[in-house]
């Protein structure tokens, strides 16, 4: 089977078998292993990508289901090696220790902002509950998101 589908910002067609996980077309077949894989139920949020506008756990879907959308990951939200603002106040804030959380905490608020670039502090939280942080305490985290939040 081939699927044509948009990934941060290149189209691209793949062949694969019926049966991949996106997760695993993304980091074996695409090479883009900044999306990681902590629990494969759908419960860490790990895995978080954004497909069509939506935060979307990559270890939940298969990879046929992408066809004619568009995926952005971890890597398509810098420009070239400039970090965008969420990214740049993750670093500012200590929001990322071990980082294995931090791709789908980035991915999760960056939703969160395509939907609304001035979220409150219970929407920012919402949109995060669904990814776990053993490190930082989710303080670091949110004052990051809080802080890139448009005025």
């Amino acid at each position: 089977m081939i699927i044509n589908f948009k990934v941060n910002g290149k189209n691209t067609s793949v062949e694969l078998t019926k049966n991949k996980r996106l997760i695993d077309l993304l980091r074996d077949n695409l090479k883009l292993t900044g999306t990681k894989e902590g629990c494969s139920i759908g419960e860490c949020g790990a895995c978080t990508v954004i497909i069509n506008g939506k935060a979307v756990n990559s270890c939940l879907m298969l990879a046929q289901q992408i066809d004619g959308c568009e995926i952005l990951t971890v890597e398509g939200l810098a420009e070239g090696d400039k970090l965008n603002s969420l990214q740049q106040n993750f670093l500012k804030y200590g929001a990322i220790q071990c980082g294995f959380c931090t791709p789908g905490m980035l991915m999760s608020a960056y939703a969160l902002f395509l939907e609304n670039p001035t979220p409150s502090r219970e929407e920012i939280e919402t949109a995060i509950e669904g990814n776990l942080c053993r490190c930082t305490g989710y303080k670091p985290i949110i004052q990051a998101i809080v802080s890139t939040s448009k005025p």
